[in-house]
């Protein structure tokens, strides 16, 4: 019986088997080493927080411009589309047009400050997943008040390049339209004086003719019913006093021309005071955050502790390995 205890407890202390009780044992006589590895890993960690650079994220939240942002700018178009309404964008046309344009350039803007010398991280995506709008734009700082005021500027230049763009793009668009007009205009008043002086060499010959016959007085009550051959008989005197009525009166231009006009004089007015507007609408203004990305002090600590706690085991085990160490015979 005696002989089988001791094969049991020769098996359990076999080399093959981790005895835990002894491990512990170990790790406790070389506490000291181990707690003189952590607080140094935790001193290092904290000589790294103070030499860390921090990193501090401001974000915003954008969407598109509102009606009343794009007031001007739709009126603009109302006005420039006048003669041809059906092709004038709508409301949510022009609203799309702007802030498609200013996620452009803003994507442009993450891309070139992320090719810089000095790298800046500019992140735009989706604040709901699967929808294009609204847009989130984050800017990583040195500091919380940096991040945010870098951002704000950042938006700012991008707002108001599209504003210029979308400025140069209506003044074009208005110097186009009012070339048009001014066109349509030359030829109605060219059509008009035509037929101004079709009418008056009508009336030439008419007053020739009745000179020739020597008709002075006119020989019919109802000169509606006279056609161009028959004229003649209103004689010269009535004939001569047309003609001239004729020649000084204003061109006869139809109510077509005098529409056009009005949008002419109304789309010149709009060249003095091209105005876009705005090309977004904050959701949520550029914040001031309140943690840092990085450094995390409280993460950081432990992570330092447990990395000296693992290594000075480590090291504590390693030791006392060598030291019962026996080479074979």
């Amino acid at each position: 019986m005696n002989q089988n205890s001791q094969a049991a407890q020769g098996v359990s202390r076999s080399p093959e088997t981790v005895d835990l009780l002894d491990l512990l044992m170990q790790l406790w006589r070389g506490k000291k080493t181990i707690i003189a590895l952590v607080i140094i890993f935790i001193l290092l960690a904290v000589a790294y927080l103070f030499v860390a650079k921090e990193k501090w994220s401001s974000t915003t939240i954008v969407t598109l411009p509102d009606s009343g942002q794009i007031a001007n700018y739709s009126n603009s178009m109302s006005i420039i589309y006048s003669q041809n309404r059906g092709s004038a964008p709508s409301v949510s046309d022009i609203q799309n047009r702007f802030f498609t344009r200013f996620n452009s350039l803003m994507s442009a803007l993450s891309e070139e400050l992320d090719n810089q010398e000095k790298p800046e991280k500019l992140t735009i995506e989706p604040a709901v997943k699967g929808q294009s709008v609204p847009l989130k734009i984050s800017y990583v700082g040195p500091s919380a008040v940096e991040a945010r005021k870098t951002l704000t500027a950042y938006i700012d230049k991008i707002n108001q390049r599209v504003i210029d763009e979308l400025n140069a793009d209506l003044v074009t668009n208005i110097n186009a339209t009012m070339k048009d007009l001014k066109s349509s205009m030359d030829a109605q008043e060219a059509s008009a004086k035509a037929q101004r002086e079709q009418r008056l060499e009508i009336l030439r010959q008419a007053l020739k003719v009745a000179e020739q016959s020597n008709i002075k007085d006119t020989m019919v009550k109802q000169a509606e019913t006279l056609s161009e051959d028959t004229l003649f008989t209103l004689g010269s005197d009535a004939l001569s006093a047309t003609l001239k009525n004729e020649s000084t009166r204003p061109l006869p231009l139809s109510g077509q021309y005098y529409s056009t006009l009005q949008s002419y004089l109304a789309v010149k007015a709009l060249a003095q005071k091209p105005d876009v507007g705005n090309s977004f609408h904050y959701v949520m203004k550029p914040n001031l955050p309140v943690r840092r990305d990085s450094p995390k002090r409280g993460l950081t600590l432990v992570l330092a502790a447990l990395l000296g706690g693992m290594i000075g085991s480590g090291v504590v085990l390693v030791r006392n390995a060598l030291r019962n160490y026996k080479p074979a015979a």
